[in-house]
Parts: C-alpha cells; structure tokens; sequence
C-alpha cells in the first residue's frame, strides 16, 4: 500500500488560507496566521470567486460538455464543482487535481459522485501539466470536449515558472469546443492593497498577481464567451445577476475553437 503523503504543518499551504479566508475548519495556524494578515478584501474575493466557479461550471455543464478537469481543486467546500455540474447531468465526470496532501485527505468527499457519474481524484502539481493529462485520459476522453477549470490558481505561479506555457499545454490537450473557466487574482482594482497583501504571504508562496492584459493572455487562441475577462461578480450567463460587488479577482470562460 502506497503511504500517505505527510501533510507539512509549519509552513502555510495556499489550499488552506482558501479555506480559512472561505470560512473553513481544514487549515492549521501557520494558514490562519497568513490569512489574518490579509485584508477584508481577500475574503470577499474568496467568496466571489467561488461563486463565479459555481456559475462557470453549471453553464458549461449546460452547454452539454459532461467532462470536467478542475486543477487547483482546493479542499472541499460543498457544493463541489461535481455537485454543480451533476445536478445538471447526472453523468458528467470529474477529475480533480491538488498538490496540497490534506486535499488528498479529504478527497473522499470529491468521490461521491450522482448515480452515473463519475469522479476521480489525482495528487500533482500543475507545475507537471503532463502528469496530470497522462492520468486524466485514464477517466475522460479528450476526443471530446472537456471542461478545464483553472479558479484562482495560476497567481502562484510566476511567468518564470512557466505559467503561460503551462496553460498552452492543458489547453492543447482539449478537443474543439471543450472550455476553459479561469479565475486570477489581481490589484488593478485594489491597487491600495498590494503591498499588504504581498507581505503577508511568506517567501515559500511564490505569487504574481496580473493585470486585465496579462490574464487575457491565458485566452489566446480562445473564442472568450461574453461578458468576456471581467472582475468575478461581473460574470454570469443565463442566471440572475450577482450583486454588485468590486472583486479583487478576474474572471472568464474561454471556449477551443473547431
């Protein structure tokens, strides 16, 4: 039997300050800490930005896309994106990716898929895009459209690690009209609040928050779905309006073109 990877609990995981700043109970005080250093904002954005995710994946699901590769999967906070696009078709299947152990840990809570349906759950870093495509084809067929999340993952990856390239290469992955629903965060709203937000972040986070130019470029070669690259509370498709809300977080869904 394969051991558990151990969990690290003196240094802060960007899975676990998510779930402090949402309100949860799965993070350790080295988490905590990190998220009392950060604003009010930041809560606010994280809670719009899961919002914006529970809106992307229904209206994706509602496209008819019914396989979905969410990386960056976080720790579960119900509902699940497999409980979002479930309850639009109860035979969607999902793969969910984290390089945080105690996701790992809780990954049985990601498993519990409507009769039909499936989810799967892999431990890797995205920083290995070709690891985790290796696993996904196990479960998904990428001669059809898949749904790729990417929600607020890709500011702790800095340019000089790749980011751009790791994308083109998830993205390429794709068949025709599969979609790609992205979140990043950003201070060209709170521009006030980035040096507090930097130093509250520990050196063992690598971050780079982008400006509305430098996320758009995630979409090149995507036909980007209307309302287009907008602050998180600003997109929504065939649903009511969010309520008004500045966000600290950019937001899109890009579809492969035929």
């Amino acid at each position: 039997m394969t051991p558990k990877p151990q969990v690290d609990t003196s240094k802060p995981h960007p899975a676990r300050i998510y779930d402090y700043l949402l309100g949860g109970k799965d993070h350790y005080a080295v988490d905590k800490e990190v998220g009392e250093r950060l604003p009010e904002a930041s809560k606010e954005s994280a809670r719009h930005n899961r919002a914006f995710m529970h809106r992307a994946s229904a209206w994706v699901a509602g496209t008819g896309i019914d396989q979905f590769l969410d990386i960056g999967t976080g720790i579960p906070t119900e509902p699940n994106l497999h409980q979002i696009v479930q309850q639009v078709n109860p035979a969607c299947r999902v793969v969910y990716t984290d390089n945080d152990p105690i996701v790992l840990r809780h990954a049985e809570a990601l498993l519990i898929s409507a009769p039909g349906g499936t989810t799967d759950y892999i431990q890797a870093d995205v920083l290995e895009p070709g690891t985790i495509l290796e696993h996904a084809r196990t479960i998904l067929d990428f001669d059809r459209p898949i749904g790729l999340s990417l929600i607020a993952l890709l500011h702790f990856i800095k340019d000089e690690q790749g980011a751009y390239d790791i994308v083109s290469t998830l993205v390429g992955a794709l068949a025709p009209g599969s979609a790609l629903a992205l979140s990043h965060g950003t201070f060209d709203m709170h521009p006030e609040l980035k040096q507090q937000v930097m130093d509250a972040y520990p050196k063992s986070i690598p971050g780079q928050a982008r400006d509305r130019a430098g996320v758009t470029r995630f979409f090149d070669g995507l036909d980007l779905v209307e309302p287009g690259l907008v602050t998180a509370t600003e997109w929504y498709k065939d649903t009511p309006p969010p309520e008004p809300a500045l966000s600290g977080m950019y937001a899109g869904v890009g579809l492969v073109r035929p």
